[in-house]
């Protein structure tokens, strides 16, 4: 009878590791050591009098502002992790128009960024374009 408890408690404690192993393989694909790299381009085809003003930040860091001329570009690099809130919003301004966006959230982005793990956004007069490839543009939305 011993023998059989013995080997009970040694197939469950085996079978409780290979479950930890597994949630943490698990969690460090969705929150491991991961780099994102997450570019806002200015699309504009004639601003050269009025830049693109974009801010960028998350609860835990604040990326700063950028005043990007034609084709400038603003990027960065994102490490989605458990104990933050992954995800980084930005504010764009043109002229007297602005509009917020989130350009990385980690829940939407993972998987939408691709292999190469590249999450570019262009900008242009009609509107929000993301690529992960930056050859093929689909347009997110409108200012």
């Amino acid at each position: 009878m011993k023998f059989v408890v013995s080997v009970y408690f040694i197939l469950c404690f085996a079978s409780s590791i290979l479950i930890v192993m597994t949630i943490v393989q698990r969690a460090h694909h969705m929150f491991g050591r991961d780099e994102y790299h997450i570019r806002v381009i200015n699309g504009f085809t004639d601003n050269s009098s009025v830049p693109l003003v974009i801010w960028c930040s998350s609860e835990e860091m604040d990326l700063g502002g950028r005043a990007l001329q034609e084709h400038d570009e603003f990027s960065w690099i994102m490490r989605p992790n458990f104990w933050s809130s992954n995800y980084v919003k930005c504010t764009m301004k043109w002229d007297s128009t602005r509009k917020s966006f989130d350009a990385f959230k980690s829940s939407r982005d993972t998987q939408r960024c691709g292999l190469h793990r590249l999450c570019s956004w262009r900008v242009t007069q009609d509107g929000f374009y993301f690529s992960n490839d930056e050859v093929n543009w689909r347009k997110d939305f409108i200012w």
